[in-house]
Parts: structure tokens; sequence; C-alpha cells
């Protein structure tokens, strides 16, 4: 084939600012490696509800946190 053929890599995604809690997250559940090997995409629709639920419940508590804090 011609070189303009597309290579079946994965495309490198610049990183969000929640990437590095999500990624520690995964890590702390044991999906760390499969993140690694398979990308967010590999993930079941469970693993990714169980991180986004751990997620927003560390922000809530961050949140009543800072307001104890504020008051």
């Amino acid at each position: 084939m011609a070189s303009s053929a597309k290579s079946k890599g994965k495309k490198s995604k610049k990183k969000k600012p929640g990437d590095g809690l999500k990624y520690e997250i995964a890590r702390e559940l044991g999906l760390g490696e499969k993140v690694d090997r398979e990308g967010w995409g590999g993930l079941t629709a469970a693993e990714t509800g169980r991180i986004g639920g751990i997620i927003t419940t560390r922000k809530r508590a961050q949140k009543e946190q800072k307001m104890q804090k504020d008051a």
C-alpha cells in the first residue's frame, strides 16, 4: 500500500486535568495494567462506573472539607 495508509497504532491523547486522579483510582482498583494495555476504552461499563463513582465521592469530600475550613 501507499505510505498514506494510516497506521493502526494507538492515538496519543492530551492529558486532561482529571486524568491523574482517574488513573490513580484505576491503579487502586487493579485496573492500571488494563488501562495501559488497552486504553480507557478497554474498560467495561461497570469498571468505568466504579471509577467515576469514586471520583465523585472524593471530589464531594474535598469540597466539604474546603467549606468546613473556610467557615
